[in-house]
């Protein structure tokens, strides 16, 4: 269970990944994600080394496919002979022989449960396959496409995810297989953090010590795209969960790593015990409002019936947190933290990761950033991104974006500044803009309209889960989403 009172570092067993260990006491790992076509080695190779350079020791690559899982040997042979240890995963979706084929390769094998069936024997032989080389395992559950059996079961929720991932579980440890990471990913942060939780607890309950991959899946891009993954990681990293660690942008792979690098430093100590005199008001996977404010405010909306609290301690989250939970009735708490940074990125992260988590849980009810180098206008904006990160109050247009992978069917990065100009000045509206099916319409699910990738030059268009449009042209394809907005009653003209 999270210790309210202090940081502690979960305790986990090493799993190694090629030249990289995680788990045990070494430090949070980062890593990151090729977008090129795995068949292109070239490209593949190009990449990775970029990636490596800007500090990750583990990349992965996509491999829907044999074709693609074969070309992992030479992408592995030539960066080998360029002296790059890098550690490569193979990310596999829909079949098994593509896993099969990838582990005589790679360092690592991810899986997604949803896309596997237990009556077949297809993990114990792919177990096999990777206790042969010394190949990791991670199993990697998603938010958008738990199996049929799940779902029928436990729908698309945080408790779904962990019977998805506790029955791989079993299986690895009934093979006495523990060279195994699990993920729950999603890219709704409070579904992210409480699948997470959730997981822990089970694992717990059987003494199972697997580490742990963390990321918020569909992040999107930009400012707003880093505070999303901020406050997602950030709330477990401050409960001591996490082994590595993956911050998902619509960017080019290496501008993940400084992002990732940052949340692994800020949370590599966090000292300090605090009291917290009413633990049971906290509930860490059932979201509810501690006080009677419904929307949480920003800075200048502040007034004097809120109690100030201000942490000045190097472990904000957990200070802050106790001193909301040692109140004595439900009067409405604003947070506040100084900093002391010189780049409006970093300090956001940073404001994210430690205040975020605050309102993810329902605790705070108000937010204010100190830090004397930017203007009001800048930290409110900052502000009001962590409390829509954390889905307490939503101000603006939100992305659900994929960061893009060898999977990809257009150039995702440039359309989504495209679809950005053209919407961003609505309200209250989350729009999917997603590289393929894969994971597309599920990690989506929640968006009010979906701009998906269908096929080369070719998208299919939602309104929320049900396709409207099927493989259109790219080129009218934006012009088709805007005219769905005003079909449906969302659309205003830019003020």
């Amino acid at each position: 269970m999270i210790d309210l009172t202090q940081y502690r570092r979960r305790a986990t067993h090493e799993v190694r990944i090629g030249a990289c260990t995680i788990g045990g006491t070494h430090p949070v790992a980062v890593q990151s994600m090729t977008n090129t076509d795995t068949r292109d080695t070239a490209a593949c190779v190009a990449q990775i080394e970029r990636i490596a350079r800007a500090g990750a020791p583990i990349v992965r690559l996509t491999a829907q496919g044999v074709r693609e899982a074969e070309n992992l040997h030479d992408i592995t042979e030539r960066l080998r002979a360029d002296g790059n240890t890098t550690a490569l995963v193979a990310d596999i979706h829909f079949l098994p022989e593509a896993a099969a084929v990838a582990a005589q390769y790679v360092d690592k094998v991810r899986i997604n449960p949803g896309n596997y069936r237990l009556d077949r024997g297809e993990l114990e032989a792919l177990v096999a396959r990777c206790r042969e080389r010394g190949v990791a395992l991670r199993i990697g559950v998603n938010h958008g496409s738990l199996s049929k059996r799940i779902f029928d079961e436990w729908g698309d929720t945080p408790e779904g995810m962990v019977a998805a991932a506790m029955e791989f579980l079993h299986v690895c440890r009934r093979e006495a297989f523990d060279q195994v990471v699990v993920s729950m990913k999603s890219s709704n942060t409070r579904v992210m953090v409480a699948a997470y939780r959730l997981l822990v607890e089970a694992m717990e309950r059987e003494g199972m010590t697997y580490p742990i991959h963390l990321g918020v899946t569909e992040a999107g891009n930009g400012l707003e795209g880093r505070i999303k993954s901020a406050v997602g990681i950030g709330a477990l990293l401050a409960d001591g969960i996490g082994d590595t660690i993956r911050v998902s942008l619509t960017e080019a792979p290496e501008n993940e790593i400084p992002v990732a690098r940052l949340l692994a430093d800020h949370f590599r100590e966090r000292p300090g015990t605090f009291e917290v005199k009413h633990p049971e008001r906290y509930s860490p996977t059932v979201y509810r409002r501690r006080s009677g404010v419904q929307t949480p405010v920003v800075r200048d909306e502040i007034t004097p019936a809120f109690r100030l609290l201000e942490s000045t301690s190097q472990n904000p989250t957990a200070e802050l947190r106790a001193a909301i939970l040692s109140l004595d009735g439900d009067e409405p708490a604003a947070v506040v933290r100084r900093y002391d940074d010189t780049d409006l990125t970093t300090l956001a992260v940073k404001a994210a990761a430690d205040l975020g988590p605050l309102f993810l849980d329902g605790l705070a009810d108000g937010i204010r950033i100190l830090d004397d180098r930017f203007t009001e206008a800048q930290l409110r904006d900052v502000e009001l991104m962590i409390l829509q990160a954390a889905r307490v109050r939503f101000s603006h247009t939100e992305y659900i974006a994929c960061p893009s992978c060898g999977r990809t069917l257009y150039d995702i990065e440039g359309t989504l500044a495209q679809i950005k100009a053209r919407t961003s000045h609505l309200k209250n509206l989350k729009i999917g803009v997603m590289g393929c099916i894969v994971n597309g319409p599920g990690e989506m699910a929640d968006a009010d309209y979906g701009y998906v990738g269908a096929a080369p030059g070719r998208i299919t268009l939602y309104k929320g889960r049900t396709v409207v449009e099927r493989n259109i042209p790219q080129e009218e394809a934006l012009d088709r989403l805007i005219a769905l907005i005003r079909e449906n009653g969302d659309w205003q003209e830019p003020e």
